[in-house]
């Protein structure tokens, strides 16, 4: 998805642990320019070329060991190169540990967080409410961790935005939701440059 985005000059190497996205990814580009590799993102990616920008979109949430992914992407990012991580918000989108509720009484919509400091493990039903759905995992970190691995590996934070979804709800409660929509924040972007 991000290759088609890029200017055709720009040379690209796409990663993910899927064979089968990886191969959709080759059937909509053919730009000779752009390389894509079947791989593990908490190993070395075997690449002998650096780069001046890396980009986890919506990935480091569903790997196990997220420091590794940003070291190795380190070890091929160039120095003042940027790496730009987009993910589930970690402090207000936490699978299966945070919700919206209603507070009837002051007619409010807020977000609950059960648990947010411990790292978790959480299985995610692929076909909720379907019997034996095949599970994937999502797991869960404190911001913390995240601005410890990039430090850890070199890079320092240049910017952090906080994306609200832009769903809009009509009728009764729409006045309460839109509200709390703004507020909460459900996808964090974090760029951070390598020093």
């Amino acid at each position: 998805m991000l290759s088609r985005r890029l200017p055709e000059t720009v040379k690209y190497v796409g990663i993910d642990a899927s064979k089968k996205l990886i191969d959709e990814a080759k059937s909509l580009d053919n730009n000779k320019a752009h390389k894509y590799l079947v791989a593990d993102a908490t190993k070395s990616f075997g690449l002998k070329e650096t780069f001046n920008k890396a980009a986890i979109i919506l990935a480091l949430q569903n790997i196990k060991e997220p420091e590794k992914t940003i070291q190795h992407i380190g070890e091929v990012t160039e120095k003042n190169g940027k790496l730009l991580i987009v993910l589930n918000h970690p402090c207000f989108r936490i699978p299966r540990q945070s919700s919206w509720e209603e507070d009837k009484l002051n007619k409010l919509q807020y977000r609950r967080i059960n648990r947010y400091m411990s790292p978790l493990e959480i299985p995610i039903n692929t076909h909720p409410g379907e019997e034996n759905s095949p599970v994937t995992w999502s797991f869960h970190h404190p911001l913390e961790d995240y601005v410890n691995y990039l430090f850890g590996n070199g890079f320092l934070i240049e910017k952090i935005e906080e994306w609200t979804s832009e769903k809009k709800s009509e009728g009764k409660a729409a006045k309460k939701e839109n509200r709390a929509r703004e507020e909460f924040p459900m996808f964090m972007a974090i760029l951070a440059v390598k020093k």
